[in-house]
C-alpha cells in the first residue's frame, strides 16, 4: 500500500494491528513480515489465535509511506493478515510551547467548567492548526492565551478563580452555559481584559466592585443580563449568614424595647429585599415612548405572528427583537385577571437557559404592551431547512448537515425539558414550530415565542382554553372543536412534526399532485419500515450520514405523534433518545473527517 504526501520530507509512523482471527491445526502458525518504505523499516511478526500483536514502525522519510506484508515461514497455504492500520505524520513544530502558566490555567478551567471538547487535548495553541476549540493565541513570542470563547458550550460548575492568571486574555466569552457560583473578583486583575460576557448562566451574588469600576472608567464591556440572582452593591439583598449588629443595651433597658429593636430591624430588612427585587423589576420595565425610541418609531418589521408584530431596536448598543402585542392579543390576556400581563412578564424574567430566548424587558403602558427579546441574527428553522433567506442582512442559508439537524434537535428538546421539568410552575409553550426555533450569530438554537405563555400550577394539570394559539398544522388531536386541552405532552406533539421536518426538509403540510393538502406525518409514517428510512431523509444532505441516528431520530419522531397523549413520550426521554442519535452522528462525521484531513492520502495501491 501507499500513501502520498505533498511535503518530499515528511516523516512517518505507522501503527499496525494484527490477530489471527482463524483457529489454525496444531502446529501451524501464521508468520508475517512486514517492511515499510522499500526496508527502510522491517519486522517479522507470529501471530496467535485471537490475541492483538500490534506493531509499531521506526520513523521512516520521503514524500510517502509504502509498507507490504507477506507471509513467511514454512507453512504453505497460511496467508497475511491485517486487521487494522493508523498511518501517523509527523509534525515539524518550530513554535516553541504554550507559556506554561496558560496551559495550567486551561487545564484547571477544562476541570472546573467540566469542558467537553475533544479537541482540548495536548497544547492549547501548537500546532496552530489544532488549537484547542473557542482559544485564539498571540504566538509573537512564546504563544499566549489573548481570547476564550465558550458560549453555548454546555459548561456547568463555577467560574474558575485561575483565569486571572491568563495575563494576556482579552476577550473571555462564558455566556449561555449553566455555569453556577458566584463571579470570582480577580477576574478584575486581569490588565488586558476588555470584554467579559458571562450572560445567560446561573450566576449569584453580588458583582466584585472592582469590575464594576472597570465597567465605569470604560476599560471593561460586561454582559451579565440573564443571571437572575446576580445583583450590584447595594441592591443586594442581606447575605443570609451575615452576623447580626450588635447592639449595647443597658441593663436597665426592658425586655420589651429588645423585642421592639428586633422587630424594627426584621422589617428593615424585609423592605429591603422588596426595594432590591423591586429595582430588578423596574431596570426591565420600559415606558411606551421608550419601546418607540429603542424601534426607531418601528422603522424595520421582522416578523409577524398571531400575537403581534416584530420589531428590530436597539438598546444599549445592542439589537434587540421588540415584539409589540396586537390588540385582540391584549384583550384576550386581559380576559385572564389572575394572570395579568404584568405578572407573566415578570415571570419570563426568571426564566433563563441556553436554548430560551431571552427576555430583555416588558412594557406593560396603558393600553400598549411589548416585550423585548435578545435578537437572533440568523433566522429561524424553516428558513434554514427550506432554503429562504435568513435574518435581517437576507443571506442564503447554508445546507443543514445531518449532524448539525441533530444537534438543533437536541437543543429544542433541552428548552422544551426546562420549560416542563425545571420551571416552577411548569410553562407549555403551545406553539413549537419551526418559524418559532431561532438562531443566532454563532448558530445557537433557542425557542421563542412563549412570551404570553399560562404557567401551570402543578405539571399533570392542563388549562382549558376556548382560543388556543397553537398553529394548525402543529396541532395535536386533542385539540377539539370547542374544547383544547393543553398539557405538556401537547408541545411534544408539536415537537414531533418539528422533528419530521427537520429530518426529512419537508414542510409540516405537502402538497400532493391532486392539489391536496398532506400532514407530513401522513407523508412521513408510511416510510418507517427500516428499508425505506433513506427515503424519509432530506436529499439535500446526501447519503454520507449515520444510518442508526436516522432510525432513532425515526422512532422518536414517531413516539411523538402518537394520537393519545398518555401514549407519548415525555420530553426528558425524547431528549435522552436525541442526545444517543446526535453522539453516534457526530462519530460517524468524526470518523470520515479522520480519513480525509489527517490520513491525506491522495491514491492507494494494494499489491
Amino acid at each position: 500500500m501507499w500513501f502520498n504526501s505533498s511535503d518530499s520530507l515528511s516523516k512517518w509512523i505507522v501503527y499496525f494491528h494484527s490477530a489471527d482471527i482463524e483457529r489454525l491445526p496444531s502446529g501451524q502458525q501464521r508468520e508475517l513480515t512486514i517492511s515499510t518504505n522499500n526496508n527502510q523499516f522491517t519486522r517479522k511478526v507470529s501471530l496467535k489465535y485471537l490475541m492483538p500483536q500490534p506493531v509499531v514502525s521506526d520513523q521512516v522519510s520521503g514524500s510517502g509511506v509504502n509498507f507490504s506484508i507477506k507471509p513467511t515461514g514454512s507453512q504453505s497455504g497460511v496467508g497475511a493478515i491485517l486487521n487494522a492500520l493508523e498511518i501517523y505524520v509527523v509534525a515539524n513544530h518550530s513554535n516553541v510551547p504554550t507559556t506554561q502558566d496558560d496551559v495550567k490555567v486551561m487545564n484547571d478551567a477544562k476541570v472546573t467548567l467540566r469542558v467537553n471538547k475533544e479537541s482540548w487535548q495536548g497544547d492549547p495553541c501548537i500546532p496552530r492548526e489544532f488549537a484547542w476549540d473557542g482559544l485564539n493565541c498571540n504566538y509573537t513570542n512564546a504563544p499566549r492565551i489573548v481570547s476564550l470563547k465558550l458560549s453555548s458550550s454546555n459548561l456547568t460548575g463555577s467560574i474558575a478563580s485561575s483565569l486571572s492568571n491568563l495575563e494576556a486574555l482579552e476577550v473571555l466569552d462564558l455566556s449561555n452555559n449553566q455555569l453556577t457560583g458566584g463571579i470570582p473578583e480577580t477576574l478584575a486583575k486581569l490588565p488586558k481584559l476588555r470584554i467579559l460576557n458571562l450572560s445567560g448562566n446561573n450566576l449569584t451574588g453580588a458583582v466584585p466592585e472592582d469590575l464594576q469600576k472597570r465597567v465605569a472608567d470604560k476599560t471593561l464591556n460586561l454582559s451579565l443580563d440573564g443571571n437572575p440572582d446576580l445583583c450590584l452593591g447595594s441592591s443586594c439583598p442581606q447575605e443570609k449568614n451575615k452576623k447580626s449588629i450588635v447592639v449595647p443595651v443597658a441593663a436597665s433597658v426592658s425586655a420589651f424595647f429588645v423585642l421592639l429593636l428586633c422587630a424594627s430591624a426584621s422589617i428593615w430588612l424585609i423592605k429591603r429585599k422588596q426595594t432590591a427585587e423591586s429595582k430588578i423589576r423596574r431596570s426591565m420595565s420600559f415606558k411606551y415612548g421608550d419601546i418607540s425610541r429603542i424601534t426607531k418609531n418601528f422603522e424595520r418589521v421582522i416578523g409577524k405572528g398571531a400575537s403581534g408584530k416584530v420589531y428590530l431596536g436597539e438598546l444599549e448598543d445592542t439589537k434587540v427583537a421588540v415584539k409589540v402585542l396586537s390588540k385582540s392579543s391584549e384583550a384576550e390576556s386581559s380576559g385572564q385577571p389572575d394572570k395579568p400581563f404584568l405578572a407573566e412578564a415578570q415571570l419570563l424574567t426568571k426564566v433563563h437557559h441556553g436554548n430560551l430566548v431571552s427576555l430583555k424587558g416588558y412594557c406593560d403602558d396603558s393600553k400598549n404592551k411589548a416585550l423585548i427579546y435578545e435578537f437572533m441574527a440568523k433566522g429561524n428553522l424553516k428558513q434554514h431547512l427550506s432554503g429562504e433567506d435568513v435574518g435581517v442582512t437576507g443571506a442564503k442559508p447554508d445546507v443543514l448537515t445531518w449532524d448539525r439537524r441533530l444537534r438543533i434537535a437536541v437543543d429544542v428538546a433541552q428548552g422544551l425539558n426546562y420549560l416542563h421539568n425545571d420551571c416552577n410552575p411548569s410553562i407549555i409553550h403551545r406553539d413549537i414550530k419551526t418559524t418559532n426555533i431561532l438562531l443566532n450569530e454563532n448558530m445557537q438554537v433557542k425557542i421563542s415565542d412563549f412570551g404570553l405563555l399560562r404557567a401551570l400550577a402543578t405539571p399533570n394539570s392542563s388549562y382549558k382554553s376556548s382560543n388556543p394559539w397553537g398553529t394548525p398544522a402543529y396541532c395535536p388531536p386533542e385539540y377539539g372543536p370547542s374544547t383544547y386541552d393543553l398539557t405538556n405532552k401537547s408541545d411534544v406533539y408539536s415537537f414531533g412534526i418539528v422533528l419530521f421536518e427537520l429530518i426529512s426538509g419537508h414542510p409540516a403540510i405537502n402538497t400532493s399532485e391532486d392539489g391536496k393538502s398532506v400532514p407530513i406525518r401522513d407523508w412521513a409514517i408510511p416510510k418507517f419500515p427500516k428499508e425505506y428510512i433513506r427515503g424519509l431523509i432530506d436529499p439535500k444532505v446526501g447519503q454520507n450520514f449515520d444510518i442508526n441516528s436516522a432510525e432513532i431520530v425515526a422512532k422518536v419522531a414517531e413516539s411523538c405523534i402518537q394520537t393519545e397523549p398518555g401514549a407519548r413520550w415525555d420530553i426528558n426521554r425524547v431528549l435522552i433518545e436525541l442526545k444517543r442519535a446526535s453522539e453516534l452522528a457526530s462519530k460517524h462525521k468524526y470518523a470520515d473527517g479522520n480519513q480525509g484531513e489527517h490520513i491525506g492520502a491522495t491514491s492507494l495501491e494494494v499489491e
